[in-house]
């Protein structure tokens, strides 16, 4: 599979070419940029992966990352449409390293790969006169950073969780065991995980935001149907560049803004907010005060299991009734 590679600044390719390392994809307005890269700038040519990242940004801030279970181990690499209609990654001897998920086939020669504005990477058909009508999209698929215009949640047509999982570490982005998504159920509430065990709610939504308080800087959306359940946000003003980040080593989902006139990323928000944030922090029937130490203390009507433990932060045994419920009688209603 020969292709020639693209010879100037673009935002899309067709069939007929191929990104190779060293070469990239700039969106219209000059927002993002997408190419190969390496996490550790000690050396360059090792694991390099095909990523997303803000091309006005001096720091090299990445928010999507194609490869991130199967790096190239030297720059070799090319970003390719294959005859079957699939985004293609291939190294020496175009050996195939990633492909995207897709069952749908088209010809090779009529499609076009296309960095939007919103850093989302799309193939989609030039023949087709709908440009929004993706046979592919990087949204569908996201690493560990929330942009504004991506869904957390499910496509139930096609079966797609719309979750975001961390980098392993901050020169690995395979994925770690911290995850973000929606729980399915009758509140639809967000969760993040550490590997199967939940972690932190978010709360239900109340038809304006889930459980806390709502910013006017940027407008909240949920939105349910038979085919989608998902959340996602947008900002008001388009100059205002922000994301969302799970971090790995602290446990945290983050909010960035960037702050143009000190050049750096400033934090805005973070959950949890401190040990009580966590879920089930005090165990069941129990009540969380204060964070630094963590203080749990037993609801009315409840007492610690073992005396010995809650004291020592062992909340995994918890509360029981401390004495047979009286209901009605004065003062000992549970």
């Amino acid at each position: 599979m020969l292709f020639p590679s693209i010879s100037s600044a673009t935002d899309t390719f067709n069939g007929s070419h191929s990104l190779p390392d060293g070469t990239t994809l700039v969106s219209k307005d000059g927002t993002f940029e997408m190419g190969f890269f390496s996490p550790s700038n000690n050396n360059p040519t090792t694991n390099r992966y095909l990523g997303i990242w803000y091309k006005s940004i001096p720091v090299r801030t990445v928010v999507w990352v194609a490869n991130r279970q199967n790096p190239v181990k030297d720059n070799s690499s090319k970003l390719s449409i294959s005859t079957q209609g699939k985004l293609v990654i291939l190294s020496k001897n175009n050996t195939l390293v990633w492909s995207a998920n897709t069952t749908e086939e088209t010809k090779a020669q009529s499609l076009i790969v296309q960095l939007l504005d919103s850093g989302n990477l799309v193939v989609r058909d030039e023949k087709d006169s709908n440009p929004l009508n993706f046979l592919w999209e990087s949204f569908d698929y996201p690493c560990d950073t929330f942009l504004p215009g991506m869904k957390i949640g499910w496509n139930l047509k096609k079966g797609l969780s719309w979750r975001l999982t961390a980098w392993k570490n901050w020169d690995d982005p395979s994925p770690g065991n911290f995850s973000w998504g929606m729980a399915l159920g009758n509140t639809h509430e967000l969760v993040m995980w550490k590997g199967s065990d939940e972690y932190y709610r978010s709360g239900p939504w109340n038809g304006v935001r889930f459980s806390g308080k709502n910013t006017p800087r940027y407008n909240l959306d949920f939105n349910s149907t038979l085919d989608e359940v998902y959340y996602t946000y947008r900002f008001v003003s388009n100059s205002f560049i922000t994301r969302v980040v799970l971090n790995q080593s602290l446990y945290s989902r983050r909010r960035y803004n960037w702050i143009k006139e000190n050049q750096t990323w400033s934090l805005y928000s973070k959950v949890p907010r401190d040990k009580c944030d966590n879920y089930n922090a005090c165990g069941p029937y129990g009540n969380c005060n204060g964070d630094e130490p963590l203080q749990c203390e037993c609801l009315m009507g409840f007492k610690p299991k073992s005396v010995q433990n809650y004291e020592a932060l062992d909340s995994s045994q918890a509360c029981v009734i401390s004495e047979p419920w009286s209901c009605g009688a004065k003062d000992k209603d549970p």
